[in-house]
């Protein structure tokens, strides 16, 4: 995914953060849920991991 503008979004609500990751070129959407206390870096890099891997499915002409 080198090279791709990625925006991030972390919300924490009570005891969860909800962290968002939006792929620039293409508009694809993942989030991710985490405890509210995960360190920013470990939610972004699992929200960053899911839509990688939802790229790379609908590449190969899934709908993931």
């Amino acid at each position: 995914m080198t090279g791709r503008d990625v925006i991030f979004e972390i919300r924490r609500i009570g005891m969860v953060a909800k962290a968002t990751a939006v792929d620039v070129a293409t508009g694809i959407e993942v989030s991710v849920t985490g405890p509210a206390g995960a360190a920013e870096f470990t939610l972004r890099e699992a929200a960053r991991r899911k839509l990688v891997k939802v790229l790379e499915k609908r590449a190969k002409g899934g709908t993931g």
